[in-house]
């Protein structure tokens, strides 16, 4: 310890000596704020690979959409009907505890009718007929498979790369590896709704889009359906933009003195995000007032798009995200956990979600947009071949699937009209072409420019990555 007045206990030398890199980034974040590409933020002059793809949209449809009612067509079963699953397909696959105490596994064949669509003969179901308009343009990988099979790690693992709770999000990486290209908006931006099929279906948690280890600024901004898209973006009555600017300034000062002080990132965080909410104040109202849209785009996108926190609303105004320069769009769209009453559900959810995401697709085609985003739409895992519960000719449910299930995309480069991978007779096992979680992830990051081996952050003594130590490209789907 040193006397009088230059004493300096153990927190304060600590404070002190993280000075250095305090002003550095400090001084990247205001370099930032006056229009000067710092080195931090302006990843773009550096990616490992030619981008493909500017920006994503991520259509995630929570609970696991069932494949073989939707995409993998298996006509095969109806022979099959109330069969029991044959031991060799399930290959010892464990059951979830829903239905784990059943005293049978009866096969459930889909009860929807199925047609080939576009220039390669398509199968897909009744229930999608927008969806049908546009497969052409679509790449549906029907060999999808993932390691978890109850929903929170599922849906976690797709997210963030791990089932365990705590490492950043998808679209957190993805603002930490390219920045943004609009600075009235944040680069992630994300949009819930609630599907008609089960409206009280699984929960989301914010810390699916949240930054975990990464900078706090990286996390994903959640727009309400309220009055106000982003909480507290109003001034309080009786304050003025003047006066909130002024207040800002201050607050700013003295965030700054402290950052000075303790070197602290997450002070700069905070200035940042505090200047981002400024600015959103004047972007935000435009963004979403859909009044300037054509009569023929609203109609495109169904009576609910002008509903605000509907499916519908949410992929109309992910469009108008994108095309302002924000980097990922994550939706959410929950209420797919058909364990009962599936026909009935299905047909709920596939209205909320078929027209909105066809009208996607051909909106940003409309524009020239859709060759440089990329349109990602699929859940955490399938479903079962075989019924949960009573299985009758016009009803029943099925269990999680983990196994093989079915997503696309569209955009970004990727192959159009293209079917990959291929599952068994029973939709129950992959016999083609595999693609895992980290395997999609790997590739969503190759499209946007960026290797996800190289794309790293050291956080308590190691650098994580997206994909962790796993992950392939699947080259295949490439275009």
């Amino acid at each position: 310890m040193i006397s009088g007045n230059h004493t300096l206990n153990r927190r304060c030398f600590l404070d002190r000596s993280a000075n250095g890199l305090g002003v550095a980034a400090l001084a990247s974040l205001l370099a930032k704020d006056h229009g000067v590409q710092a080195d931090e933020t302006n990843r773009n002059s550096r990616l490992h690979v030619p981008p493909k793809a500017k920006r994503v949209i991520y259509l995630f449809q929570s609970g696991g959409p069932s494949q073989m009612d939707l995409f993998d067509y298996k006509p095969q079963l109806a022979e099959s009907y109330d069969r029991e699953l044959p031991d060799s397909v399930r290959q010892g696959q464990r059951f979830t505890t829903m239905t784990s105490g059943q005293g049978r596994f009866p096969i459930a064949p889909s009860i929807f009718r199925f047609a080939q669509h576009g220039q390669n003969g398509t199968w897909l179901s009744e229930l999608l007929p927008h969806t049908a308009k546009v497969v052409d343009d679509l790449c549906i990988v029907r060999s999808m498979h993932t390691e978890a099979i109850n929903h929170d790690p599922a849906v976690t693992f797709f997210q963030t790369g791990s089932q365990q709770p705590g490492r950043p999000s998808i679209g957190s990486w993805l603002s930490y590896g390219l920045g943004s290209e609009n600075e009235n908006l944040p680069a992630f931006v994300v949009l819930l709704s609630r599907g008609s099929g089960r409206p009280n279906c699984q929960p989301l948690y914010d810390r699916l889009w949240g930054s975990g280890f990464l900078p706090s600024q990286h996390q994903g901004v959640k727009f309400l359906s309220n009055a106000d898209p982003v909480a507290y973006l109003a001034n309080p009555a009786g304050i003025d933009a003047t006066l909130r600017r002024k207040m800002l300034d201050d607050l700013a000062e003295l965030n700054r003195r402290k950052f000075e002080l303790a070197g602290d990132p997450e002070i700069a965080t905070r200035i940042q995000q505090y200047e981002l909410a400024y600015r959103m104040q004047s972007a935000v109202p435009e963004l979403v007032d859909f009044s300037n849209e054509s009569a023929a785009t609203l109609e495109g996108y169904g009576p609910a798009a002008q509903v605000r926190g509907t499916y519908a609303s949410n992929c109309l105004l992910a469009r108008r995200l994108v095309e302002r320069g924000v980097r990922f769009v994550q939706l959410y769209h929950m209420g797919w956990d058909q364990h009962g009453s599936l026909p009935k559900q299905l047909r709920g959810q596939c209205l909320d979600t078929d027209q909105a995401s066809a009208a996607l697709i051909q909106d940003l085609k409309q524009r020239g947009l859709l060759e440089d985003t990329l349109v990602v739409w699929g859940g955490e895992f399938g479903r079962t071949i075989y019924s949960q519960g009573q299985l009758t000719h016009d009803n029943y449910g099925r269990d999680h699937h983990p196994r093989c299930f079915s997503v696309w995309m569209a955009g970004g480069r990727v192959k159009p009209g293209l079917v990959y991978g291929e599952t068994d007779d029973h939709s129950y096992n992959i016999v083609a072409n595999p693609v895992h979680v980290h395997d999609l992830q790997a590739t969503l990051l190759h499209l946007t420019g960026i290797d996800h081996k190289k794309l790293t952050f050291r956080f308590q003594g190691r650098d994580f990555r997206l994909t962790d130590v796993h992950g392939e490209i699947v080259s295949s789907i490439l275009s």
